[in-house]
């Protein structure tokens, strides 16, 4: 009957396999720019039926599903990562999809499957964090467990008050 060969060293010896994670944290500061600041000219143009005057286009005014996206983003740990121009027009575009998909009412939900790489690279989502080897330092007053407020009970404080003690 064959083995299962040498016992593991404990040492891995591929780079993609040591478990090492960065940590990242917030600074406290926003990132980026304020979207309700950028020129006007960034939003697509108002269908021609909805103009007050029909021979001056307008512009959308952008989403608050995008704005509220959008500000979470700026204020995220993610956000100190996102150190040069270029990382924020990026995330600019993604903003463009994500006005432009709630704006349609779900009808270019297309999009959201673009939106969903594009935040991957920016690390949107714990198992995209575990891809890129993040690990977000989560504030005291964000942190699971039993404390005033949350809703999470320590299993230990369950145990003792089970137990009677």
């Amino acid at each position: 009957m064959g083995g299962r060969g040498f016992p593991a060293s404990g040492k891995r010896t591929r780079a993609r396999d040591n478990d090492v994670r960065e940590t990242i944290k917030s600074d406290g500061k926003l990132g980026g720019f304020d979207l309700r600041d950028l020129d006007p000219d960034f939003l697509p143009i108002k269908p021609k039926s909805d103009w007050a005057d029909p021979e001056v286009p307008e512009r959308e005014e952008w989403h608050p599903a995008t704005l509220r996206w959008w500000d979470r983003w700026r204020s995220s740990p993610q956000a100190t990562r996102m150190v040069t121009d270029v990382d924020w027009d990026y995330l600019l575009d993604t903003a463009l999809m994500h006005h432009v998909a709630w704006m349609s009412g779900g009808k270019n939900s297309e999009r959201f499957a673009e939106i969903r790489i594009r935040l991957a690279a920016f690390g949107a989502t714990y198992a995209d964090r575990q891809r890129l080897k993040w690990e977000v330092d989560v504030p005291e007053e964000h942190s699971v467990g039993n404390k005033r407020g949350g809703n999470v009970t320590d299993i230990d404080d369950r145990r003792k008050r089970i137990a009677g003690e």
